[in-house]
């Protein structure tokens, strides 16, 4: 189904723009992922420590999935306070540290950074801005290239996040397959933007809150989309694993509570199948973002002929399509959410 969406907004316009930031990504950073991967391969890190706020820290979580699940190799999250507000370094020899961050311009994640490689961890930024504080701290550089990014809420640059750890993950496992879905991923994501969701938005804009439910890599985006709904909608939305919702906050849903689902077709499908079977049973809105059930109600089309670990990049794209609908219809502007700024400088 090709949607009738267009950009309305500034946010959208910079979503828009996200399959050929992706396609340049690719391209640009080529040489840096190969030296970074080369180098991952010769000597693996023990454990994995990402660094994130926000929509990055949601990137980071992909990360993890990808990491543990094709490499076996543990990946936490950092909290950035213990080092910039505790003052207690963490020990990080042997491990990867990977920081998020568009502007590179936090204080608190630069200082982690600086904790991690003086603790012998090899360090890698994930950055927007190349000449920033972060990137000027790091052993390795990988530039988001998302170009500027001017409405509060983040789109292509968090895609451009999510695209660059898995070039990452895809160098250092070699894995064709991976790498080949990761080639298509400029058109894939184009294709994406072409996915009708709008049906969506009117029953999730007259709500008073949701959740977002995923299960693996779509966890990841799950979050992200809650933020979203917040950020831009002034929307109360709280992001859940399909494996843990069940338990108490099931207690708030109603036979017209609104939810919003990510399922990937990966290992995690039958799972989050049997969910969904459960809760259409409980609410009349409930939202589907799968492969197949296509004359099922509330069902929302996603990029079929995709890597399942790269899907929910291409679901996150169709999801800020509603994001912005939503936000419309609300009467807020998706651009500049009130008591917000583009960048936030945390100590």
């Amino acid at each position: 189904m090709t949607t009738n969406w267009r950009p309305q907004t500034q946010m959208g316009r910079e979503l828009a723009e996200a399959p050929e930031v992706v396609a340049t990504q690719l391209a640009g950073n080529k040489d840096a992922i190969a030296k970074l991967a080369d180098d991952l391969r010769a000597n693996p890190p023990k454990f994995v420590v990402t660094c994130g706020r926000g929509s990055s820290d949601h990137a980071t979580l992909y990360a993890k999935y990808l990491i543990e699940s094709q490499l076996g190799i543990p990946v936490v999250s950092a909290a950035p306070s213990i080092v910039s507000i505790y003052n207690r370094s963490i020990a990080s020899k042997d491990a990867l540290f990977i920081a998020v961050s568009q502007s590179g311009k936090s204080p608190d994640l630069v200082k982690n950074a600086e904790a991690a490689r003086d603790a012998g961890a090899r360090t890698v930024a994930l950055v927007n801005v190349v000449d920033s504080p972060l990137a000027e701290t790091v052993d390795h550089v990988i530039p988001l290239m998302a170009g500027p990014e001017t409405s509060v809420a983040a789109t292509k640059s968090y895609i451009a996040t999510l695209s660059a750890i898995a070039q990452i993950v895809g160098a250092w496992t070699q894995d064709d397959a991976f790498n080949k879905g990761l080639g298509n991923l400029p058109q894939s994501l184009r294709t994406a933007l072409e996915k009708d969701w709008l049906g969506a938005s009117e029953t999730i804009a007259k709500s008073n809150g949701l959740y977002v439910i995923g299960r693996g890599p779509a966890f990841a985006i799950a979050q992200e989309a809650a933020l979203k709904f917040k950020e831009t909608s002034s929307l109360h939305a709280e992001a859940f694993s399909a494996a843990e919702v069940k338990h108490g906050p099931m207690a708030l849903v109603t036979p017209t509570f609104p939810m919003l689902v990510f399922s990937q077709q990966d290992a995690s499908r039958d799972s989050v199948e049997d969910f969904l079977a459960e809760m259409r049973a409980k609410t009349d809105n409930l939202f589907a973002a799968e492969t197949g059930y296509a004359d099922v109600k509330g069902h929302l089309p996603v990029v079929e002929d995709i890597h399942p670990l790269l899907a929910p990049i291409t679901m996150i794209q169709t999801f800020y399509t509603l994001a912005e609908s939503v936000a419309l219809a609300r009467g807020c502007n998706p651009d500049a959410p009130p008591h917000l700024s583009k960048v936030t400088e945390t100590h």
